[in-house]
């Protein structure tokens, strides 16, 4: 309770629920918020400027840029909850099992975690498009290799502060599985810090997403994608800025919004700070 009333009592942490629920509402609702189909062609009235048919103006093929944001949305939100909720699974359990399992196999996977983290981000995003083709499973990938490490050290840390613990040690006096044991003890535990860096990657994920389909390398044309119309819209800017802002202000709010959330919650759940209640 003394969470929740400081959740939504903290300037941050509302202005970045809020922003957060105005993006996932534009991502469910965009066939009820706009007529328009957002892949719907309309040369004749190309680069229109914001009117009351369309809020944001039309592209340069006069396609409606608010359709194509609230579009956009839905591919943002789908390829960040995918890759980082698979992130979070398969490092967290690489991690436990890291940190709960013998010397031989936590020396292994940590050779593995150090050896993907190694290499650059976007020179790997680069190197796997070159190799397998860009496409929304392409950027998936990248992110969940790239990021299950993160995870993985984050868990293998809390797994050897509580592997010693007396509860711990008393499950495996009675006879409890690792399985029992990881599931239902160490899970719970270390949960709440796994999920709030999950909060703060969704941004992340969301601009690594956003930019390699501004060089081409993410979302194939015509599916609307914030990169791929901010690509548009930046040859046109002369002549209309209102597809690069269209392109460009959701990744700026969602990144405050996913940012001030996982602040506050990181905030909230802190031991210290509860401790100080």
């Amino acid at each position: 309770m003394v969470l929740r009333s400081r959740l939504f009592t903290e300037p941050l942490a509302l202005i970045g629920l809020a922003l957060v629920v105005l993006v996932v509402v534009a991502a469910l609702g965009a066939d009820v918020l706009t007529r328009y189909n957002p892949i719907a062609l309309d040369i004749r009235h190309r680069l229109q400027p914001p009117d009351w048919d369309h809020l944001l103006g039309t592209d340069q093929l006069g396609r409606d840029v608010f359709a194509r944001v609230l579009y956009g949305a839905r591919i943002a939100l789908w390829v960040s909850l995918i890759s980082v909720g698979s992130a979070l699974a398969l490092g967290g359990f690489l991690g436990m099992a890291a940190g709960y399992g013998p010397r031989w196999l936590d020396n292994a996977l940590i050779l593995v975690f150090d050896a993907v983290r190694s290499f650059p981000t976007v020179l790997f995003a680069l190197a796997l498009v070159a190799l397998i083709g860009p496409s929304l499973g392409t950027i998936i990938v990248v992110v969940v290799v790239t990021a299950a490490p993160v995870y993985g050290r984050i868990a293998r840390t809390q797994t050897l502060s509580l592997k010693e613990m007396e509860f711990i040690v008393a499950e495996r006096t009675i006879g409890a599985g690792w399985l029992r044991v990881l599931a239902r003890h160490m899970l719970p535990n270390m949960i709440g810090p796994l999920l709030i860096l999950a909060s703060m990657d969704v941004p992340v994920v969301i601009t690594i997403e956003s930019g390699l389909s501004f060089l081409g390398f993410g979302v194939r044309p015509p599916t609307p994608s914030w990169g791929s119309i901010l690509n548009d819209g930046y040859g046109f800017i002369r002549d209309t800025p209102w597809p690069v802002i269209g392109g460009g202000l959701p990744i700026v709010l969602t990144t405050l919004g996913f940012t001030f959330l996982g602040e506050a919650l990181r905030d909230l759940f802190d031991p210290r700070l509860q401790r100080t209640q």
